[in-house]
């Protein structure tokens, strides 16, 4: 452990539909949930047809975000965790909106891929459950997406993310509140396309219990007890009875259901096609709720943070296995890295912060997965893999700040290839992927003996390496290695001294 584990922790889910924060006091190891806000935003009813978040719904999610912000605005940085889902992967203005959005929750919010929420949600509902069953089938309708998950114990098996959810269907077939038998088939028709393809996957034969977390399976499992249409969790008898009465309704304000909440009426009718749908094509006849999703799994995986079981590095150790890295060179650059960090210290323009060297072990361990694919600009793919791989534990931020110190560990190097990434990382990555790169080139010969002890400096664009009396003229390919290091950087305005 680095240091004193927090006290208390938090989450914020930014859905497509409602925003969700919870609140837990840490006691040995052990949760207890003090506190549990939500707010209905609807950030998917934003979305116009350029596929931006217009400015009444960003209105809406700022003003929750300053509410859940002032319960948790003290709280030190490495003990929250913000993301952001399906709404704010597709929307052209994601970036900006996150930019006033961490200002109102004074918490840095991270964008997650479909499969990475799918391994939270089954994280939240593993750890919320007491279930026997062996194998569990997750399934969670969020407002723009839906995920299902097969996994044994606390780990997910298989995991999938469909672009469907209870918001978008609901706009899309049942604007304004109109219902009609012809638009309910029609919208259960398309979640029914959008499973097929994963429909052997998930199918009944491949699990041995059905779980819903979302607030729609809750409201559908709420209104069939109310209803006395099912007694036992949500059931494919009782489903059937609630899609013949919403069949029989022209407007929502019909439904008249007992114990749904108005405000979740406007989307209740395209959760439940995707409800229908999913049962209907996976052959579930019995599926019971659980408490526990995104929130819950975000706290699991601060957890494991906290506690140094950070599921990145074991995700990173897996795919260098995967594309068979030669473990003992990853090993000697990461050493070099290492005693490098330690000598620039608070002094350096390059921050002493924990994440910096995550990621520069990261960077060492994996700059090398490419050769599995061609030798030649192996750098390239080595990125490409890091980019666009379903990489569990990793942000969309993450993966793109590693697969860019990666990319650039090698060849040409300019400063604006950083441009694009969010403070501090724009002004940070172009220095950490300089210390890759030096290590890289001292270990160039992927020889077996150790490095002299070397001193190291750099001062915004001046790097400064000492070495050993006589060791560089006893080198000259480490020493010819390093001249042409240093014309590359001198490229992007930076100058490499050796000496």
């Amino acid at each position: 452990m680095h240091k004193k584990p927090p006290r208390t922790v938090a989450a914020v889910d930014l859905g497509s539909n409602s925003f969700h924060m919870i609140v837990c006091h840490i006691n040995n190891g052990k949760l207890q949930t003090i506190d549990r806000l939500k707010e209905m935003v609807r950030l998917a009813a934003g979305l116009d047809k350029k596929n931006l978040i217009d400015s009444d719904a960003q209105k809406r999610a700022l003003t929750c975000l300053e509410r859940f912000g002032q319960r948790i605005r003290d709280f030190p940085p490495d003990s929250v965790r913000a993301v952001g889902t399906n709404t704010l992967r597709n929307a052209k203005n994601a970036q900006q909106f996150i930019e006033k959005a961490e200002k109102a929750l004074n918490h840095p919010i991270h964008i997650i891929s479909g499969v990475e929420e799918a391994r939270l949600i089954y994280l939240g509902v593993a750890h919320s459950v007491g279930s026997t069953a062996d194998l569990k089938l997750v399934v969670d309708i969020g407002g723009g997406s839906t995920e299902y998950i097969i996994g044994k114990e606390d780990q997910p098996k298989k995991k999938e993310s469909l672009t469907m959810g209870c918001v978008t269907m609901s706009n899309r077939f049942f604007g304004k509140g109109q219902l009609s038998k012809n638009e309910f088939n029609k919208a259960v028709l398309l979640a029914e396309q959008k499973l097929e393809p994963c429909q052997k996957k998930f199918h009944r034969k491949q699990w041995d219990q059905a779980i819903g977390s979302s607030g729609t399976w809750r409201s559908i499992a709420k209104v069939l007890h109310a209803k006395g249409w099912s007694n036992n969790g949500i059931t494919m008898a009782g489903l059937d009875q609630l899609v013949n009465h919403i069949k029989q309704c022209t407007h929502i304000r019909e439904l008249n259901l007992p114990d749904l909440d108005n405000e979740r009426l406007p989307v209740f009718p395209g959760g439940v096609a995707i409800a229908y749908a999913t049962f209907k094509n996976l052959d579930i006849e019995q599926m019971s709720v659980a408490d526990g999703a995104l929130r819950e799994g975000l706290i699991q995986d601060l957890l494991g943070r906290i506690y140094d079981h950070d599921i990145r590095s074991a995700t990173v150790q897996a795919l260098s296995e995967r594309y068979h890295t030669d473990k003992q060179h990853s090993a000697r650059i990461k050493t070099t890295i290492k005693k490098m960090l330690e000598q620039l210290d608070n002094g350096c323009c390059l921050s002493n912060d924990h994440d910096v060297s995550l990621f520069l072990a990261w960077a060492g361990e994996l700059h090398e997965i490419g050769h599995d694919i061609a030798h030649s600009q192996y750098h390239k793919h080595s990125a490409y893999i890091i980019e666009h791989g379903d990489l569990a534990g990793f942000t969309n931020l993450d993966q793109t700040l590693l697969s860019i110190i990666v990319r650039y560990h090698r060849r040409k190097f300019s400063r604006n290839h950083f441009d694009d990434l969010p403070a501090p990382w724009n002004t940070q990555a172009p220095l950490m992927t300089i210390i890759l790169r030096l290590a890289v080139v001292l270990h160039r010969n992927r020889q077996e003996f150790d490095l002299p002890e070397f001193k190291i400096q750099m001062n915004k664009s001046r790097i400064t390496l000492w070495f050993p009396k006589n060791w560089l003229l006893e080198s000259p390919l480490t020493r010819a290695d390093l001249g042409q290091e240093a014309d590359y950087l001198k490229a992007a305005g930076f100058k490499l001294e050796f000496s």
